[in-house]
């Protein structure tokens, strides 16, 4: 994809914000969209998404899964929607940037080599043990500010899928209506039916809803890509694809596609424990993410979901 020329891009922020662009430069990371730093000529520095102008849907959904999850954040650091919209034949979302630490995804931290190290005062585990804390805090406070249904006021995307929403009074009937229950459908109409898949969706509400969960406001794609500490030490989280869900579909992403470390889970634990059960909930809900990545990339990610369910089933 050609990127946003930096002449229109500099006319535009200096409409928008008052300042001309100095420096535009890529970063790394995502297979969806292309990632911006953008230095302006005050000093400022600024992160940018963009794509085809189809997409733009995609970084609606996300600006404004942003702004919910900032509006119960509490200490974690959520990047700030600056803009989100039509740029000539460009989709456009202009981010707050953030510095991240360590060596971890450049999306949306400092572009080229890894960026700075921790400040001297910070103790990564101390740190991601706060991190995971400030999660707790997060799906307690939203929980006290929910109507009791599940689901949100529009659906929206998991990566570049589309992920339906809407609300529902039960746990149970929502992930097997909303999460598992389309991703089935997709599989089996792209000629890969899963065996048992119709079984399955049965025996979710009942299996789900055994625990009491409540309706927090959920990231919904948080593994490790998609959250981290930055070089102060903070926990922040962007890329969401965010509803109202069990609390425990976050804690089980964390643990996929290479997982947050220990003193994450840790500090979670000891702000807000899990119920009994969790560890075998986990595999049901990230069976959505593996049908979903079967869906989108195919390959492997077939065998897993189909191991899955078989070992749910069994």
């Amino acid at each position: 994809m050609d990127p946003v020329q930096q002449a229109p891009l500099s006319d535009w922020l200096e409409r928008r914000l008052g300042v001309p662009l100095a420096a535009q430069s890529p970063v790394g990371g995502g297979c969806i969209h292309q990632a911006w730093c953008l230095d302006l000529a005050d000093g400022r520095r600024l992160f940018a998404k963009t794509n085809r102008l189809a997409a733009l849907p995609l970084l609606r959904a996300e600006a404004h899964g942003l702004e919910a999850l900032a509006a119960e954040a509490g200490e974690l650091v959520i990047p700030q929607p600056l803009a989100c919209e039509a740029l000539g034949d460009r989709a456009l979302l202009l981010l707050d940037w953030l510095p991240l630490a360590g060596a971890g995804p450049s999306l949306p931290g400092s572009p080229g080599s890894a960026p700075p190290p921790f400040a001297s005062h910070a103790n990564p585990a101390q740190a991601w043990g706060r991190f995971g804390a400030a999660l707790a805090d997060l799906h307690r406070r939203s929980l006290a500010s929910s109507d009791g249904r599940f689901g949100w006021q529009q659906d929206n995307f998991i990566g570049s899928g589309p992920q339906a929403n809407g609300w529902l009074a039960g746990w149970g009937e929502f992930f097997a209506e909303r999460r598992l229950g389309p991703q089935l459908l997709l599989a089996a109409r792209a000629g890969r039916p899963l065996r048992q898949a119709e079984a399955l969706l049965a025996r979710l509400p009942a299996w789900l809803d055994q625990h009491g969960a409540g309706p927090c406001l959920v990231h919904g794609d948080l593994w490790s890509g998609n959250g981290g500490l930055l070089q102060d030490g903070r926990g922040s989280l962007f890329d969401p694809a965010v509803y109202r869900g069990d609390r425990e579909v976050d804690l089980a992403m964390a643990r996929l596609f290479g997982g947050f470390p220990a003193p994450f889970f840790a500090g979670y634990e000891g702000r807000w424990p899990l119920p009994p059960g969790h560890d075998q909930r986990l595999e049901i809900y990230n069976l959505y993410h593996l049908l979903n990545h079967a869906n989108l990339f195919g390959g492997g990610y077939w065998r897993q979901a189909q191991a899955r369910i078989d070992t749910l089933m069994g």
